[in-house]
């Protein structure tokens, strides 16, 4: 009878989440806490303990992630990663990958690339390259900026929740931050041969000629070479020369601008400024005032509040100092976007941790006793759960707590963590649609098959790579 109770919960759990991640946005928040309440109210479960501190932390950097909007450091932000882009069409692939994870990074939302989508596209494009190798392998390398992010959604989760293991924020970056970076040469190196060249793409072509799309000046010059090859019976390999060669007459490519709001800059480097402190207060605890215990021992002040003071406080000074009026904050998408992630963040953890506590013996247990024996189940698990709920936060709150509750060394279980990159399973997310719409050549694109899309090699290259990178990288922590 235990088990076929243990089941029905487990029923709900599932269930809450799968009719969330139908309705989407807060929906998944909120399907999570219904699921807490039948756990609560029907099975009679004793609640968990809600996420207040990831909580929190998500509201504090929204905060200051929006008032940075609103005062044009992303748009500052932007400028900075088109120029990089940009600089170097001739490594667009490799460029372009490594420009959003860390941008994504830096500013602990992926949103941020939405607005790098068409300059990457444009830069391909107009140097005659096919688009789908950078836009793919850009789309997929900005989710590893989220696990490598002091400031994310999904690293306030999982703070919380490796931080009474004392592992520390500065050992989740070093064994996040170079194995993403890895990932990203990587998934550029694979990437770079993946799909035909545009002049050899056949619904390119067709596209051209149904004046979907102009043909760049770059691919005219190239086909000029080559049919004049072709006339006079030049080997291919002479002709490919002659191509190459012929695109050096072309007319620079016009570089896309971006307007950067007065004072943008200034916004931007508050922000900064604030994750600078924070990740220095995770590198030197000392500098953290220290207060006693339960124990009565002096303990250092805990990450999770110091993040939340600096990101509070860095809001109010871009206030202040870009005489930013608050009423435009709440207008901001990224505060809107946020505010999504802190419900489905609240939600889901609260329900995950009513269901585990509970069956920490009937089902926990074994759950852990098998992933210790097959580490790599956890990968698995991880990549599986953020295809399905498409939540990276809520992924972490929901498989986390089950390795951790095993026993499994926090360091591999770090490893394993960035196995989050499976969001892009499904084509349900909006940078992929993003990519995919905005590619007029029509080299990004989706299938019938939902889990066969431009995006799946360069995912599953990223999987196996950055957790491949971070256990060898976990080795030498600590």
């Amino acid at each position: 009878m235990e088990y076929v109770l243990v089941v029905l919960q487990a029923v709900v759990v599932l269930g809450a989440i799968v009719l969330g991640v139908r309705v989407g946005g807060v929906g998944l928040g909120l399907w999570g806490v219904v699921g807490t309440l039948i756990l609560v109210f029907v099975f009679h479960l004793p609640p968990g303990s809600p996420p207040i501190d990831a909580f929190f932390i998500v509201i504090a950097v929204i905060t200051a992630a929006s008032a940075m909007q609103a005062a044009g450091g992303i748009d500052y932000l932007v400028s900075i990663a088109s120029k990089i882009i940009q600089a170097n069409p001739g490594r667009l692939t490799y460029v372009a990958p490594l420009v959003s994870f860390v941008f994504t990074a830096l500013s602990g939302t992926s949103n941020i690339y939405f607005a790098l989508i068409p300059v990457i596209y444009e830069t391909a494009y107009r140097n005659g390259q096919r688009p789908e190798r950078s836009l793919a392998a850009s789309t997929v390398t900005s989710a590893l900026g989220i696990t490598a992010s002091p400031v994310s959604a999904a690293m306030a989760a999982y703070l919380v929740l490796v931080g009474p293991l004392d592992f520390s924020l500065i050992d989740i970056l070093v064994i996040t931050v170079p194995a993403a970076i890895v990932s990203c040469i990587v998934v550029s190196f694979v990437q770079q041969r993946i799909g035909k060249e545009l002049l050899d793409d056949p619904v390119f072509l067709k596209r051209v000629e149904e004046g979907t799309v102009e043909m760049p000046a770059v691919l005219k010059a190239q086909q000029a070479a080559r049919a004049e090859a072709a006339a006079t019976g030049t080997s291919e390999a002479k002709a490919a020369r002659q191509a190459r060669k012929s695109t050096k007459t072309v007319a620079p490519v016009e570089k896309i601008v971006h307007e950067v709001p007065k004072g943008g800059a200034t916004a931007a480097y508050i922000f900064l400024a604030a994750i600078f402190l924070i990740v220095l207060m995770g590198l030197f605890s000392g500098l953290r005032p220290a207060f006693p215990n339960s124990d009565g021992d002096l303990e250092p002040l805990s990450m999770s509040i110091v993040i939340q003071l600096f990101m509070f406080s860095a809001a109010l000074a871009i206030i202040l100092v870009r005489k930013v009026p608050p009423p435009q904050i709440v207008e901001q998408s990224l505060l809107k976007s946020g505010f999504v992630a802190a419900i489905a963040l609240f939600g889901i953890a609260w329900m995950a941790d009513t269901f585990i506590s509970a069956n920490q013996e009937t089902i926990i247990d074994p759950l852990g006793d098998l992933v210790t024996a097959v580490p790599i189940l956890l990968a698995v698990a991880l990549f599986l759960v953020a295809g399905l709920t498409t939540s990276q936060s809520a992924t972490t709150n929901t498989i986390i707590p089950i390795a951790i509750g095993a026993g499994m060394p926090v360091g591999v279980i770090t490893a394993m963590w960035p196995s989050l990159v499976g969001v892009w399973l499904f084509p349900a997310n909006g940078s992929q649609i993003a990519a995919v719409e905005t590619d007029l050549t029509g080299s990004t694109k989706l299938t019938s098959v939902p889990i066969w899309h431009s995006f799946t090699i360069p995912m599953l290259v990223s999987w196996v790579s950055v957790v491949g990178a971070g256990l060898l990288i976990q080795l030498f922590v600590r």
